[in-house]
């Protein structure tokens, strides 16, 4: 993916995602954590702790090659999305709490998301040597990541009407100019997708699978009520494979189509697990409000 169009449209396409992220995001959303603890806590350890701990074992037993496992890390290591928030709301879940931890998981992975990166590539690509998301990526990523965000915050704060009106374009200019990108980057890949689907597709449903039930379970088994546990689920169990796209195979950071096979992948399992999950736990929570 060393094409001009692939270096200067990816950049470009994450801050303007970012950017409508914060346009739809205020003070008060950080502050809403406050307001649960617990189910915001045990999201957080979930996501930054737990399912990358899971992940790893998980390449290492199914053996995936090198570029994959860590693809798959980053993956793991990627917060949760807007598509989160949107499966939270059609379920039931509790989406105040998901604005606030999808805001609050995009900030600290800005620190973890490299930590995590670099230490399985040490791990899986024998030899290689540090790469990827060194302290000048880290730079980079916080000024595509973060600094949109912030004034997208600060252009709402200000101006909320036009924030308010500038948020629909944006979100679609968005997903225009990452749909180009990223087809042109599956075109140059597509001889080699099914294989790459084979090679990471069980991997990739198991994951997910467990990344949903962990998100619901463990908020359950701690006595977070049931729309925040939806909440905390979707959360973790739909990771940002737009994030860790874009970082797998932009020059300026991992530069390699190979490492976004996963998150790719993800993509599309993702839509179809969720789906049935939110389904699951609505049935569940219908059975217990109906009286016998």
């Amino acid at each position: 993916m060393d094409s001009s169009w692939t270096a200067v449209g990816l950049p470009i396409a994450l801050g303007i995602i970012m950017l409508g992220l914060g346009l739809g995001l205020t003070v008060a959303d950080f502050r809403r954590v406050v307001g649960y603890p617990r189910a915001a806590l045990i999201a957080l350890g979930c996501q930054a702790l737990l399912l990358p701990a899971f992940c790893f074992g998980l390449v290492v037993a199914l053996d995936l090659p090198p570029a994959l496992a860590v693809g798959m890390m980053l993956l793991a290591a990627s917060p949760g999305g807007t598509t989160a928030n949107l499966y939270s709301h059609l379920f039931g879940g509790h989406v105040a709490l998901n604005v606030t931890l999808t805001a609050v998981n995009s900030v600290l992975a800005v620190v973890t998301l490299p930590v995590i990166v670099n230490l399985s590539a040490a791990y899986f690509l024998d030899g290689a040597g540090p790469i990827g998301l060194q302290f000048d990526k880290v730079v980079q990523v916080f000024a595509i990541v973060l600094v949109p965000v912030a004034g997208g915050m600060a252009l709402r704060a200000r101006f909320p009407g036009f924030a308010d009106r500038l948020a629909r374009p944006v979100k679609i200019l968005s997903v225009v100019v990452l749909v180009a990108v990223i087809a042109g980057a599956v075109l140059k890949e597509r001889e080699n997708l099914a294989d790459y689907f084979v090679a990471v597709g069980i991997a990739v449903l198991i994951f997910n699978v467990v990344s949903l039930a962990i998100g619901y379970g463990a908020p359950r088994l701690a006595g977070v009520g049931r729309r925040e546990s939806i909440a905390v689920g979707m959360e973790i169990g739909i990771h940002n494979s737009t994030l860790a796209i874009t970082i797998a195979i932009s020059p300026t950071l991992l530069n390699s189509t190979e490492m976004a096979i996963p998150a790719a992948v993800y993509g599309l399992v993702m839509f179809f697990t969720a789906t049935a999950f939110g389904y699951l736990v609505t049935r569940r929570r219908n059975r217990a409000t109906i009286p016998v």
